[in-house]
């Protein structure tokens, strides 16, 4: 009798599940954000906006606030007199600026930034888990999208863009993508074509991180349509959302600067291009082309016409978008850890970020393969193939890694939903608690986790200790309470760390040199001249000519192990040596200030 009433309120759950999505949803998302809320909230208590990106995001956001022109992105607190020309857009300030505004006068202007900076990720994963869950009930199984849930909780990687104050674009790209994939799986043609046009035209309005999973993506439902001709709807719709909505992207959100000919953002040079594939789409979804070699040639032919549009008209953006001097390359930009391949991490990172995109693509290739024969095999196969390029894009860049994690989410769960209910049947409890959990964990990437939980040599634990110990004076160079005595000074343009500029400028009254943009250039070499000079005269001469008046230092943080490393006798070692030129003079802070501070005297 017992066991007939466990079957019984197991199957009116699994209807509710089925039947109540749209409840479940929000139980769901609700749920997580009170979850990440809880997590993070002793930073949102002290806005401890950790990554030099979401700073510079409130700096902007601020900026506007206070007066800044709707087109004028440049970031007027770095890299002076001209400012900083960001390469972002507008598109993910909208509610960061939206929910100060309306709480300022409620609860003022430093609380109106924590609620806004709280908030803002957590919106980008309503989208996201709404996408998931479509996605997961089209192509898996009505009653399978808790699976992929509880997989994507497990996925820290891609958790992390939608944390609490991590208010840079990320979130929203990511969105984006399962937004895409979302419409990829719709099964009414139109409807697809459009979500996953739109979709893609706003990340690409964002900025242009997701491009090589948004071409693939696009270049899937084209071959769609060249395998079967009834897909010309989906075709058709995608081509004209995505044509209109990168215009209206352009439109209304480019910058001043943006609007040059820019290699690394949505600029005349790709949106000429996207109009241009866009309208070849649209001519091949309304074309009678009988046989699908037949439409796969058109394809081609429509294919090579872009790109030989795009290499004619902008020789200048076939190498990589940044653009930046061989100089800022080996100085700067390799040494960013998001730039680096995963292979170059600590095996315990590699095998946590890793775990789920290996596994991901394995299960979406098995589920293509099942697959094969029924309609949803174009879907997986999308699927596999954005999975498998993410993944290897990790041998690249370890930055691939949210995008990786996300896309693994749905093999995993398609694993999950063939595994996991066979378990829960078995007659041994054993199986039912143990086994369940043994593969939950296999499937999610919590495995890793536990194989990083082993212990360390001791020596990698007295290092590690050390490294802590060093660490934690240098991080309080980035509290509220230590940025609010500089706060104290009068404004000033301050040559200080490239990473510590963003922080500085979102904090306080001051100005910085240089932040970690690529576009930001010369001002960045202007810094990493400074600091490797053994002639304290580079400093000088930098000082000057970008208005500086205070050399501000936070001795032990991460960049200063570079100088100190490859610059032993530069002028920073020199500083913390206490060889300091006549043209500087100290500037008393409090005793417990983990900064270092002189003025300019001449």
């Amino acid at each position: 009798m017992q066991d007939r009433n466990d079957a019984q309120f197991e199957d009116r759950l699994m209807d509710w599940i089925e039947r109540r999505w749209r409840t479940v949803f929000w139980l769901m998302f609700l749920g997580a954000c009170a979850y990440l809320l809880y997590y993070r909230w002793g930073q949102v208590r002290w806005l401890a906006l950790s990554d030099t990106d979401d700073n510079l995001r409130l700096a902007e956001v601020k900026a506007w606030l206070g007066g800044q022109a709707w087109f004028d992105l440049r970031q007027y607190k770095l890299a002076p007199p001209g400012g900083l020309n960001v390469h972002w857009s507008r598109i993910v300030d909208l509610p960061i600026a939206a929910m100060i505004l309306v709480f300022r006068p409620l609860v003022g202007e430093f609380t109106a930034e924590r609620i806004a900076c709280a908030v803002a990720p957590l919106l980008a994963l309503a989208p996201a888990l709404w996408a998931i869950v479509l996605t997961v009930r089209r192509t898996i199984h009505p009653r399978a999208y808790p699976i992929a849930f509880a997989v994507l909780m497990c996925a820290q990687t891609t958790l992390f863009m939608w944390m609490p104050l991590r208010i840079d674009h990320h979130g929203w790209q990511l969105a984006m993508l399962a937004l895409v994939v979302a419409g990829i799986a719709d099964r009414h043609p139109q409807r697809g074509g459009t979500v996953a046009g739109l979709a893609t035209a706003v990340s690409l309005g964002i900025g242009l991180e997701l491009i090589p999973m948004m071409a693939v993506a696009g270049a899937s439902i084209a071959l769609r349509w060249a395998w079967d001709r009834e897909q010309a709807d989906r075709l058709r719709a995608y081509a004209v959302a995505l044509g209109g909505g990168c215009a209206l992207a352009f439109a209304g959100f480019a910058s001043y600067d943006n609007r040059r000919m820019m290699c690394d953002v949505l600029s005349p040079v790709y949106l000429s291009t996207l109009l241009l594939t866009s309208a070849l789409m649209l001519g091949l979804s309304l074309a009678a082309i009988r046989g699908p070699w037949w439409r796969l040639a058109a394809l081609a032919a429509a294919g090579a016409a872009i790109a030989v549009f795009f290499a004619l008209s902008f020789p200048q953006c076939l190498g990589a978008p940044e653009s930046i001097s061989p100089e800022l390359k080996l100085l700067w930009f390799d040494n960013i850890r998001e730039v680096k391949p995963l292979t170059t991490k600590p095996w315990r990172d590699a095998l946590q970020t890793a775990w789920l995109p290996l596994i991901g693509t394995a299960g979406a290739i098995a589920a293509f393969w099942q697959a094969r024969r029924t309609e949803q095999a174009p879907v997986w196969a999308t699927i596999a193939l954005l999975s498998l390029l993410a993944t290897a894009g990790l041998a690249w860049q370890s930055r691939f890694g949210p995008q990786a994690q996300l896309l693994g989410v749905y093999g995993a769960a398609a694993l999950g939903w063939r595994l996991l209910p066979r378990l829960l049947d078995s007659a041994s409890s054993l199986v039912r608690v143990g086994g369940t959990l043994v593969v939950f964990f296999a499937l999610s990437g919590q495995v890793a986790q536990f194989v990083a939980m082993i212990p360390k040599p001791a020596k990698e634990v007295r290092k590690e200790k050390a490294r802590a110990e060093a660490d934690r004076q240098p991080r309080r160079c980035t509290t509220l309470p230590a940025l609010a005595q500089l706060d104290r000074l009068p404004a000033a343009t301050m040559l200080t760390f490239i990473d510590l500029g963003p922080r500085l400028i979102a904090m306080t009254r001051h100005s910085a040199v240089a932040g970690p943009y690529h576009r930001n250039g010369d001002a960045i070499l202007d810094v990493q001249h400074s600091f490797r000079a053994t002639s304290p005269e580079v400093a000088h001469a930098v000082m000057k000519r970008r208005g500086a008046t205070m050399l501000l230092l936070c001795p032990g943080m991460a960049e200063s192990t570079i100088y100190k490393a490859r610059a032993p006798h530069g002028f920073y070692t020199q500083l913390m040596d206490g060889k300091i030129p006549g043209w500087l003079e100290p500037v008393e802070l409090p005793g417990n200030s983990p900064f270092r501070l002189w003025r300019r005297i001449d």
